[in-house]
């Protein structure tokens, strides 16, 4: 009964194309031999001259019979007087009353049209739910309910975000045992809601919060309320709290929460929206819950900023759990969780990897231990080296190498003037992060080079003097083109960006001018609807705009002179370093500290390449702020955060 029920309008399209049929052949032919069709006068000839025996006439329809046994037919608008005619001749005559068809072969025909729309329109709606056992279930909830199969994924699996963890260890201790917390008069959240960057774990700790909870775990992501039919969000909604009531106590994991939580009143239609209808509900099923209850509603998203304030609310989202990018002791612990099972060599130093890879969140550092084993697969070990990490953080980082792309030598110097002149300034000035490579390898997009520098210790604050100091160092490639080539490039389009965004943001945002003083200049407005900042509403006269303006030339000038002067001192020293980076396309850390100390390299091998020696870790005691200067152009890097 099920399959016929689930291919409903498929039968019923072919039923009343059966129908159609049977009743357009429903008249049998009163003689199955074939007839040869005469006009009218020759019929008439052919009576009068005695050839024929016997005629059947059905309406209009003449059919006759020879002596000879032929059979010939024709038509005539008023048999009657015909078949007087016939009689008179001799002719035996015939009439066939018309065949009626059943009524119920007519009833089917006149509604054949409507049955017909009514099977395509069955038709489209089983193909658009998937099956046709939710034809008239779409309202039900789509969410997936995990018992006996709820993931293997524990909390040991999870690694930098031990707060985070214990947050909702707590919950789980409820689900496990509540009455423990009943005897104190304790409530648990009711709602606990993830917040943090994309990538940094979000998910895999609602699944981890699942394998641990020995209880029911339902799944569904934001998008899967809102449909194309209107009501049907808050349909679901009701359907998937009133399974989990079922269920309870139980987890009901709700994953990208903005996709149906933005706050009302910004979309088209107002109230009548369906995505504000499907959050409505979902405010009443949350308010609606008893004090005894046991159903924990876990939702995650980035994008807490544009979340409507009903639903953050005690009540609602108790708890608010940040999950932030893991220092560089939780990327060690990430680094170490991804790389059970993998081969390493003994020179692999998960600890140094971690402090060079700041910034980056759970999923890059997955994707960085993937990159290692592929690498090493590609160049034929048996196990990954530090090379192989080494390599993969410059993927990462900067996009893989692309050597085919071919570069004149004019180009070429000017890339490694660019890049050798900000790792000087990066060296010659004092409390500046260290420098840990120099490339003119051109990577990713449009990078045709990049100097990495790694700090030794985390950072939280950046003083007005590292501001400035990060300035000079975005300005020290353009300059170093300017002393060198007499001219400058478009190279540098990137850093003077980020350098003027860096004054702009000292001046209006961090309080760090002495004209102006501690202010903030300007204020955003933010479009909920779009989700994000378009607007920036400018609270200042003209007046406070041009000062604005002639603080941030104040700053960028003064950097300007500055590493002219620096660069201009060492102006030896920066050939030196180009012309070694020329030679070798790539400059470490140690080989620069060599070379500003006087001394030489060792000459490169006879396939033209430096041996890789064991990375060490030297002065990267931390690798907090890791930032890339590209020579070339289009190599993004975060906006650094005061």
């Amino acid at each position: 009964m099920n399959r016929i029920a689930k291919n409903l309008g498929l039968y019923l399209i072919l039923i009343v194309l059966v129908v159609s049929l049977v009743n357009a052949f429903l008249t049998p032919s009163q003689n199955s031999q074939e007839s040869t069709s005469l006009s009218y006068s020759d019929f008439i000839k052919s009576a009068q001259s005695g050839q024929i025996e016997k005629v059947t006439i059905e309406e209009n329809l003449v059919k006759a019979t020879s002596k000879d046994g032929k059979h010939f037919k024709t038509y005539v608008l008023d048999p009657g007087p015909l078949a007087q005619d016939l009689v008179k001749l001799g002719v035996a005559v015939e009439f066939v009353p018309p065949q009626k068809a059943p009524w119920w072969a007519g009833m089917m025909t006149s509604l054949f049209p409507t049955l017909l729309l009514i099977g395509a329109w069955i038709f489209i709606l089983y193909n658009m739910q998937g099956g046709g056992s939710k034809v008239m279930n779409f309202a039900k909830s789509k969410a997936k309910l995990f018992l006996d199969n709820r993931p293997k994924v524990t909390f040991k699996d999870v690694a930098g975000c031990d707060e985070a963890k214990e947050e909702l260890q707590e919950v789980i201790e409820y689900l496990r045992d509540p009455e423990r917390f009943a005897r104190l008069g304790a409530n648990v959240p009711k709602g606990v809601l993830l917040l943090g960057p994309p990538g940094t774990g979000k998910t895999l700790l609602a699944r981890a919060s699942a394998g641990e909870a020995d209880v029911p775990f339902f799944s569904i992501s934001g998008s899967d309320f809102v449909e194309m039919f209107v009501g049907v969000g808050a349909a679901r909604v009701r359907d998937l709290f009133e399974q989990a009531r079922k269920m309870q106590p139980c987890i009901v994991f709700i994953d990208e929460l903005d996709a149906v939580g933005r706050q009302r009143g910004a979309g088209l239609g107002g109230g009548h929206d369906e995505r504000e209808q499907t959050l409505n509900q979902m405010l009443v099923e949350m308010d609606g819950f008893d004090a005894t209850t046991g159903i924990i509603l876990i939702a995650a998203t980035n994008r807490p900023d544009i979340l409507d304030p009903a639903l953050l609310r005690p009540g609602r989202f108790d708890r608010h759990i940040v999950v932030d990018k893991p220092d560089w002791k939780g990327r060690q612990a990430i680094l170490e969780v991804h790389s059970k099972g993998k081969k390493l060599e003994e020179d692999v130093r998960l600890d140094i990897i971690a402090r060079r890879t700041t910034g980056f969140v759970g999923a890059d550092l997955a994707n960085l231990v993937n990159e290692a084993a592929l690498l090493a697969a590609r160049r034929g070990r048996k196990a990954l080296a530090m090379t192989d990490f080494e390599e993969a953080i410059d993927r990462v980082i900067a996009g893989p190498e692309r050597r085919s792309r071919l570069i004149n030598a004019k180009e070429k110097e000017i890339i490694a003037y660019h890049e050798s002149g900000h790792a000087l300034i990066a060296r010659l000035i004092p409390g500046c992060d260290p420098v840990h490579k120099i490339s003119i390898i051109p990577r990713g997009h449009m990078a045709l080079g990049y100097t990495l520098q790694l700090p030794e210790e985390d950072r939280f604050l950046i003083s007005r003097k590292e501001l400035i100091d990060r300035i000079c160092v975005l300005l020290g490639g353009r300059v170093a083109e300017e002393i060198t080539q007499g001219d400058v490039t478009t190279g540098a389009q990137n850093d003077l960006e980020r350098a003027t965004q860096l004054a702009r943001q000292m001046v209006t945002e961090f309080g760090m001018s002495e004209k102006l003083g501690p202010m903030t200049l300007g204020r955003k407005q933010h479009e909920v609807f779009l989700g994000r900042d378009i607007v920036d509403d400018r609270n200042y006269s003209d007046e406070v705009a041009f000062a604005i303006d002639q603080e941030m030339r104040s700053i960028i000038d003064g950097c300007h002179s500055r590493v002219k002067t620096l660069l201009s001192e060492n102006l030896d020293l920066l050939h030196k370093v180009t012309r070694n980076l020329l030679d070798r396309e790539i400059l470490e850390g140690e080989e620069l500290e060599t070379l500003i100390a006087g001394g030489d390299l060792p000459p490169l091998s006879e396939n033209g390449s430096k041996a890789s020696k064991p990375a060490t870790g030297g002065r990267e005691e931390a690798a907090e702020g890791t930032e890339p200067l590209p020579g070339g152009r289009g190599n993004p890097e975060p906006e650094p955060a005061a």
